[in-house]
């Protein structure tokens, strides 16, 4: 894919979201479907790296407590994304807990994607990752890594957001982020992105 890569085209609902989030807490059933339409599919896309086949029940738990709770949610569409991600992975990780299990990768297809390269930065890395190659890929990392991509990439959020979503510090998630992309990059024999410092995130410092 071209360099107006996922993340932006999330980001660039976020009106639509926002709006549609508002007459959502206004009772307005087809503006939460709209919500629902343009969240879901980074969500499930987050939830499938953390707990696999089971993402769709996790999904359907975490959009319960989503509908439930969406008085009380504040913020811009941008929000409602980090806000339902914080929810899923509360889910999923209650989910985990009861499996006993550690979060596994999926059984997408693991097909050669390759990532357009060479990279001047890491956002352009995060602007041609696609949604199916993270998924297919981002299971040989370690958890923290794996997460932070997943937030970059799969669900759209920008450094900071991701970081209140995992309940950590900005710089633990740029450098989680940084670390992943650079993996991954070298998984596909691109090296691009190794010769940046993890400030080139996208995240101001």
């Amino acid at each position: 894919m071209g360099r107006g890569g996922e993340p932006r085209r999330v980001q660039a609902h976020d009106g639509e979201l926002g709006a549609a989030v508002a007459l959502a807490q206004e009772g307005d059933e087809a503006a939460f479907a709209v919500a629902y339409r343009l969240v879901q599919p980074g969500l499930l896309g987050y939830l499938r790296g953390l707990v696999g086949d089971d993402a769709e029940d996790v999904a359907s738990d975490a959009w319960l407590e989503i509908a439930r709770d969406l008085g009380r949610f504040r913020g811009d569409g941008a929000g409602f994304r980090g806000w339902t991600a914080t929810i899923a992975r509360h889910r999923a990780l209650d989910h985990l807990r009861r499996q006993k299990v550690r979060p596994r990768g999926s059984a997408l297809e693991q097909d050669v994607l390759e990532l357009p390269g060479p990279y001047s930065t890491h956002d352009q890395a995060l602007e041609t990752l696609s949604t199916r190659a993270a998924l297919a890929l981002v299971s040989g990392l370690p958890r923290d890594q794996a997460e932070a991509v997943l937030l970059r990439v799969v669900v759209g959020l920008d450094g900071p957001a991701a970081a209140r979503v995992l309940g950590k510090r900005p710089g633990a998630v740029r450098t989680a982020t940084y670390r992943g992309l650079k993996r991954l990059a070298r998984q596909l024999g691109t090296d691009g992105v190794t010769d940046e410092r993890p400030r080139t995130l996208g995240e101001s410092t």
